[in-house]
């Protein structure tokens, strides 16, 4: 739920806990979180489907996660996804279900092109795996620059308050009765505002990544 604290702080907080916790939702709907010791299958397997993953030793190089850990991943990733890639229509039905209340197909959207870093449409394992990983086990700044390349909608390396102003609506489409009591209708507009007034240092009307840490940092 959307606190009076966190509106005071301004809503870049909030947006930064949905991205964590909706990430952790999506992977235990997929899932990928339930660590139990069962036998796993043999990365030859993973030759079945029609995308296959990079060789687990490069994905533990490449991530935080072990290889026993990758196996886990994996084997959850294929029983919910046989292709090897998710869609982003498929992300749209996870975040509908998590999220009933409200309307999560604007945020799941821009959720979804900040982990399909190639931008070819689907999300492989190793998108999925290298996200996680600085989700779930990233040092503080690397959260931020993914948080940072969430809300930089079009990738140009700048936060516009236009672009802050789709994500901020996103998140309150997304979290719909959460929001009790109904915010006013130009609250996402206030929020946007104070948040360049915090982070916008040099008033060009845009913020950079560096502008974005130090301000998240502080």
């Amino acid at each position: 739920m959307l606190t009076l604290e966190w509106e005071s702080e301004g809503l870049q907080t909030v947006g930064i806990v949905v991205i964590i916790f909706a990430s952790l939702k999506l992977l235990h709907l997929l899932g990928l979180i339930d660590f139990s010791e069962d036998t796993v299958e043999d990365e030859m397997e993973m030759a079945t489907v029609r995308h296959r993953p990079e060789a687990l030793e490069l994905l533990e190089a490449q991530s935080k996660f072990t290889k026993k850990e990758l196996q886990i991943l994996y084997r959850g990733f294929k029983n919910e996804c046989p292709s090897g890639v998710v869609n982003e229509e498929t992300f749209k039905d996870i975040y509908s279900q998590f999220f009933p209340q409200g309307d999560s197909t604007t945020y799941a959207h821009f959720l979804f092109n900040a982990f399909d870093t190639d931008h070819n449409g689907s999300v492989s394992f190793e998108d999925f795996v290298m996200g996680l990983s600085i989700l779930l086990r990233g040092t503080v700044q690397e959260k931020l620059n993914w948080a940072f390349n969430l809300y930089d909608i079009n990738k140009d390396g700048y936060i516009t308050k236009e672009e802050m102003l789709d994500i901020m609506k996103a998140i309150y489409d997304m979290m719909g009765k959460c929001t009790y009591p109904v915010l006013k209708e130009d609250a996402p507009r206030q929020h946007v505002e104070t948040f360049f007034q915090k982070m916008d240092k040099n008033k060009d009307g845009v913020v950079t990544i560096d502008e974005f840490i130090e301000s998240c940092q502080k």
